[in-house]
Order: structure tokens, then C-alpha cells, then sequence
């Protein structure tokens, strides 16, 4: 359901396209730094959206309390990044698999999607002559980490935005994905991928921002995390963020 989120800022994208030439730097250089507070380790995972580049083969392991940094690409680029958990390798079967995130069953997901519930931190960069980043923090695929987004030495609208709870210990019991060994709640579904109907997925009628409207699960989310998406129409308060050029846009998982 977040492609509804997506599509809005590859809208944003075509828009302002026209300006750019592929071979030109765009505004100053912009750092992507995700940065693991969590005491475990996270296996973060990036998304173009289509005809964007790969970021940094698409994912790699982050122990805790470990960064890394790395440059966005100087001409426009949109897409996502999300926290794989519990994530583990079987040597015997040379197999790499995640509680949650899992993106086909590689380290290096090169383009993949993971699979939710998954909290989602999602760009636009590079757009408009204002070298505007615009981004926000989805929970329209569910939860599965604290995640929050940190701009630094941008101007305009530059908040941080996110979900510093830990849904996990107040998910509710028909929305808990617990981990198979031990029962272990390991993500949060939303309630459309809990239950499927088309009022929770805003699909068929319910497609439309008059009819698309929060359901008491997406409330759940909401109250705990006010600064985020929760459905797929949400658009109060105004959480798609436009910064002007910003020296960095920093991931913190477990903030």
C-alpha cells in the first residue's frame, strides 16, 4: 500500500525533471548516512523506485551502534529504505534469510522490494531548482523498527520525521507476526495486511482520499507515531517534507 506514497513523489520527480541534464551535479554534495542504535544488528536494505539507480548493492549488514555513509547520486533519484531483523545465513544450504524485510533471500537485495510489514523511510531527492529533498517515514506496510529521518544543514521545511516507539510491545494480538522458535513478536502488521478487506486497503471504492479514510488499527499506529504515514491516503498533518538542499539526510534505526 505504500506505493501510493511512492507514486506521489515519482509524480514530484517528472515534474521537475526538465531542468537536469544526467551528466550535471544538482545542488551540493548529499550524504546518506544510516546509522543502527539498536542492540542488535540490522540488515538495512534500499529501493529505486523503477529507472533509478542502485544504492550500495541494495543492502548490507549493520551491527549495533554502527553508521554508514555514503553519497546520493547528484542527479535526481527517489526511493526507499527499510531495516531488515533477524536475519541469519545457512551455510549448509547457502541460504540468507530475515525475520522481517527479507528481500528474496539476499544480503544484497539489487533492486528488490522486502517483504512486509516493514517500516519504510522514503525519497525524493534532488528536485526542482531548489534542490528540494523531500522524504517521510511510512507504517502503510506496517512495522517492523523505530526509524526516523534526520535532515542536516538544510533550509525550508526540514523536520525530523518518524516513529521513535516501539510498536512491538503494544502491538495487538490479531496484528502480531511472531517469529516461528520461539514466539517472539517481530513486526506489526497493518490492518490490511492483517485482515484484506477493501475499506483497510483502500482499494476498489475506497481508493480515493474522500473514501480512504483511518481505520482503528492505522489510529493505533497514528497515536503512537503521529509524524508518520498510516494509510494510504494520509495526508494530515503534511508529512511529505521539502528541504532545500541538505548537507545530509541520516536513517537512525532505534533512534
Amino acid at each position: 500500500m505504500a506505493v501510493n506514497l511512492l507514486t506521489l513523489l515519482a509524480t514530484t520527480f517528472v515534474l521537475t525533471l526538465v531542468p537536469f541534464s544526467a551528466g550535471n551535479k544538482v545542488g551540493r554534495d548529499l550524504t546518506l548516512t544510516i546509522f543502527n542504535n539498536c542492540p542488535y544488528s540490522v540488515w538495512p536494505a534500499i529501493q529505486p523506485n523503477s529507472g533509478f539507480s542502485v544504492l550500495e548493492k541494495g543492502g548490507f549488514l549493520l551491527p549495533s551502534l554502527t553508521h554508514r555513509s555514503f553519497l546520493a547520486p547528484y542527479t535526481p533519484w527517489s526511493g526507499r529504505i527499510w531495516g531488515r531483523t533477524g536475519c541469519s545465513y545457512n551455510h549448509r544450504r547457502n541460504q540468507f534469510t530475515c525475520a522481517t524485510g527479507d528481500c528474496g533471500g539476499r544480503l544484497e537485495c539489487g533492486g528488490l522490494g522486502g517483504k512486509p510489514p516493514v517500516t519504510l523511510a522514503q525519497f525524493s531527492l534532488h528536485n526542482g531548482r531548489n534542490d528540494l529533498a523531500s522524504y517521510g517515514v511510512s507504517l502503510v506496510d506496517g512495522f517492523n523498527v523505530p526509524m526516523t529521518v534526520t535532515p542536516h544543514q538544510g533550509k525550508g521545511v526540514c523536520p525530523v520525521v518518524g516513529c521513535q516507539a516501539n510498536l512491538l510491545a503494544s502491538c495487538p494480538p490479531k496484528l502480531q507476526v511472531r517469529q516461528p522458535r520461539d514466539g517472539t513478536v517481530v513486526a506489526c502488521m497493518s490492518g490490511c495486511q492483517a485482515f484484506g478487506t477493501d475499506e483497510l486497503c483502500c482499494r476498489n471504492r475506497y481508493n480515493s482520499p474522500a473514501t480512504c479514510r483511518p481505520s482503528f488499527f492505522s489510529q493505533i499506529f497514528k497515536k503512537a507515531c503521529p509524524s508518520t504515514f498510516t494509510y494510504a491516503h494520509d495526508s494530515t498533518p503534511s508529512l511529505l517534507h521539502e528541504c532545500a538542499s541538505p548537507r545530509e539526510l541520516k536513517v537512525t534505526f532505534c533512534p
